[in-house]
């Protein structure tokens, strides 16, 4: 499932912005970037992240901006004295003047400016620790809202499927009779020299007429239907339970159409499985 969340958490020195966006997946996925200073927190962030937020492919940036100049650079004195001895050197070397601006080209030279990351203390981890449970929490509290909205998606596709299930009674017994009379037509055509055990041809119809019987396939799939609705309600995750149900769904609108044997009830078969797969497809975004 989807969400988004982004809090910003201010220490007397730095400022800190921290970012988590989520996508669904069948596992937790974390992707975490974080500066150097606060690496040795990574197990901390992931354990959070575990407990806050139930699976998904989740990404994680976490920046910060110092507020003052003196806590962002400092100098790597013993690498500029060596910078500054080997100049010096070369101009003797060279009976050249030392050049007058030696320290401006010292400062530019590789690692004589380093970063000013410190470790984190306690105080200041608490102040990102608590930034990142108040983006954990609006991240939980999109994914609420997201889900709210497919839920109300999943309600009126399978309700649909329910009023269409209805649909199938008017149609059936005259199914029955026509398969009957098609049947009964066909034999007298190309049989109709011939002496037939009416009898037996009774018994013979009612057991392919009772294989076209769909009565058990639509009690299954109004039971599956209502199933899934339930599970909706449940406050556990239930993603994989829905996929699941779905199936079970397919499988009886499937059963339902290779025994319709006729044109509207093949019609309305099409408009279930058009709404079971538009919920299929939605049920790949959530948890």
């Amino acid at each position: 499932m989807t969400g988004y969340g982004k809090q910003v958490a201010e220490s007397a020195r730095r400022k800190y912005t921290i970012e988590i966006r989520t996508l669904n997946s069948k596992t937790q996925d974390v992707n975490l970037r974080v500066p150097g200073s606060l690496k040795d927190r990574e197990l901390d962030i992931r354990t959070m992240i575990g407990k806050g937020l139930e699976r998904g492919k989740i990404d994680i940036l976490l920046s910060y901006e110092d507020k003052t100049l003196a806590g962002s650079l400092k100098l790597n004195k013993p690498v500029a004295l060596q910078y500054y001895e080997v100049i010096k050197q070369l101009a003797e070397a060279t009976n050249e003047p030392v050049p007058t601006d030696v320290l401006s080209i010292v400062v530019k030279m590789p690692d004589v400016l380093v970063s000013g990351d410190e470790e984190v203390d306690k105080q200041e981890w608490s102040i990102v620790s608590q930034g990142f449970a108040d983006a954990i929490a609006a991240v939980d509290q999109f994914r609420i809202q997201e889900g709210a909205l497919l839920k109300r998606e999943f309600v009126d596709r399978v309700t649909l499927i329910k009023q269409l299930l209805t649909e199938v009674e008017p149609f059936e017994q005259e199914r029955m009779s026509r398969i009957r009379e098609r049947i009964l037509s066909s034999l007298n055509n190309q049989v109709s020299d011939l002496q037939v055990d009416m009898n037996r041809l009774e018994q013979e119809l009612i057991y392919y007429i009772e294989k076209l019987d769909i009565t058990e396939e639509k009690v299954r799939l109004k039971n599956n239907c209502d199933y899934f609705l339930e599970t909706l309600d449940e406050e556990s995750s239930s993603g994989k339970k829905l996929g699941f149900i779905s199936q079970e769904i397919g499988r009886e609108i499937n059963t339902l159409g290779s025994k319709a044997n006729d044109s509207q009830l093949q019609r309305i078969v099409v408009l279930m499985k058009d709404e079971l797969e538009k919920i299929k497809e939605q049920l790949f975004n959530i948890l």
